[in-house]
């Protein structure tokens, strides 16, 4: 992976992170750190299953890539979320 790869996983990841926070409902006890670390991580492994279902790359905006990767985002928010509150 090059740089030019790696900076378009991070912003990347951080737009999947917000958006999956805002789809959990309720306030969320984690911080920006946080949600960029779950979006990055979520960015990536929604493009690993987006490809194995091979709608990974299509003609246009991959939507159901994107889906995948704020689902994923927002499990990812709430277990940690979850995780947080039980101390």
């Amino acid at each position: 992976m090059e740089i030019d790869g790696i900076i378009s996983a991070i912003v990347i990841g951080i737009v999947i992170g917000i958006l999956g926070r805002l789809v959990v409902p309720g306030r969320q006890r984690i911080g920006v750190l946080w949600t960029i670390l779950v979006g990055i991580a979520a960015a990536l492994l929604g493009s690993a299953i987006a490809a194995g279902f091979g709608v990974a790359d299509t003609d246009g905006v991959d939507w159901v890539e994107w889906l995948i990767q704020i689902g994923l985002a927002a499990v990812g928010v709430a277990a940690l979320d979850r995780s947080k509150a039980g101390r």
